[in-house]
């Protein structure tokens, strides 16, 4: 009886010793992963068209999809925000809330009202949402909504330089664009954050929150930059 249950308490080790190194492996996935998207996008290119003002729709199009995922600072900001939503109670609200004020911000650009410091704000913002994502207790979802909300117009306003001047199909096309495409990285996120928690019965969150420390290193980097910049 004694050995039996001995036998019984070291396979149940043995179950808890994979299920941690699997969890493990996929933690330093999950990190290296983003830390290689993070690293393998050009800082300096924030226009898919190299400045040049889109001329119809589809290029409207092609430059909205492609100014939040070659902008590395906007991109990890995106992933910070769908990953904090994947923790949350309605946190999927946080980057509606993004998405939606975003487009304000380049209203704002578009009607040439100026916002202070855009650059450092939006670098900070990625540090801050790191920060978050890596706290174990994190404010909760309607702070992140308000922040989520502030960090939007800031970074619209930044996506509002590429389409000065552009008449108003590729500008229609251009909004849909960077909306459509941040609120597809946004969910993929979540669905890879709510994956992850579930393959983890202990601290579930924990494989998020290194992915929360590695946004918050590239957050500091991008602030450092636009200080020093």
């Amino acid at each position: 009886m004694k050995t039996t249950k001995f036998q019984t308490i070291k396979k149940e080790f043995k179950v808890s010793a994979i299920t941690s190194r699997k969890a493990l492996v996929k933690a330093i996935a999950l990190v290296v992963g983003i830390s290689f998207l993070l690293t393998a996008t050009p800082a300096a290119a924030h226009h898919p068209f190299g400045g040049e003002t889109p001329s119809n729709f589809f290029e409207g199009l092609l430059s909205g999809f492609g100014h939040p995922i070659i902008g590395p600072d906007h991109f990890a900001f995106v992933v910070a925000v769908g990953l904090l939503a994947a923790i949350k109670e309605r946190g999927i609200f946080i980057p509606i809330a993004f998405v939606l004020t975003a487009l304000a911000g380049t209203g704002i650009h578009l009607m040439s009202l100026d916002l202070p410091f855009p650059e450092v704000i939006i670098s900070a913002s990625v540090l801050v949402f790191g920060i978050m994502l890596a706290l174990k207790s994190s404010p909760n979802s309607m702070v992140l909504i308000a922040l989520a909300a502030i960090a939007g117009l800031f970074h619209g306003y930044a996506y509002g330089e590429a389409i000065v001047g552009a008449e108003i199909t590729p500008l229609v096309a251009y909004l849909a664009g960077f909306s459509l495409i941040q609120l597809a990285i946004a969910l993929l996120t979540f669905q890879v954050g709510k994956s992850a928690m579930k393959q983890v019965t202990e601290q579930p969150t924990l494989l998020l929150r290194f992915a929360g420390f590695t946004i918050c290193g590239a957050g500091a980097a991008f602030l450092s930059s636009a200080i020093l910049g």
